[in-house]
């Protein structure tokens, strides 16, 4: 079965790219109690050690390699794999040597930035306070 034409509107909405430190999303969709990014971590990067108070998330491998990581839970990131994460859950993404590309569907009631506590942190945004940005 054949996908459905994008429409003139669609095909020339652009998807704005923020940059982090450790590569950069985009955020696909976003609707009542969810968000979907896409997440591109550059090679030998990884996310910060963190939590969310308010959402969990799953995570859905769709390029390159690394680990994943959630509470106690280290496992291989393949093209494919996934990786549920519940409120409150530590977990963080590393990218092997060719980069990492992951799909994040979050869920919840406050689907924000501001909802992200961190512990360890490679580019020095970890700060003594409840929420961490």
């Amino acid at each position: 079965m054949d996908a459905a034409p994008l429409s003139a509107a669609t095909a020339s909405a652009e998807v704005a790219r923020i940059q982090r430190p450790w590569g950069w999303y985009e955020t696909l969709a976003c609707g009542d109690g969810y968000l979907v990014k896409r997440l591109r971590l550059h090679a030998g990067c990884r996310l910060s050690l963190q939590r969310h108070s308010h959402r969990c998330e799953h995570w859905v491998v769709v390029a390159g390699e690394g680990t994943v990581q959630c509470d106690e839970l280290l496992l291989p990131a393949r093209v494919g794999d996934s990786l549920f994460i519940p409120v409150g859950g530590r977990h963080r993404a590393s990218a092997g040597s060719g980069g990492l590309e992951i799909i994040e569907v979050q869920r919840g009631a406050v689907l924000s930035e501001d909802d992200i506590e961190r512990f360890e942190d490679d580019f020095g945004r970890v700060v003594n306070s409840v929420v961490n940005l």
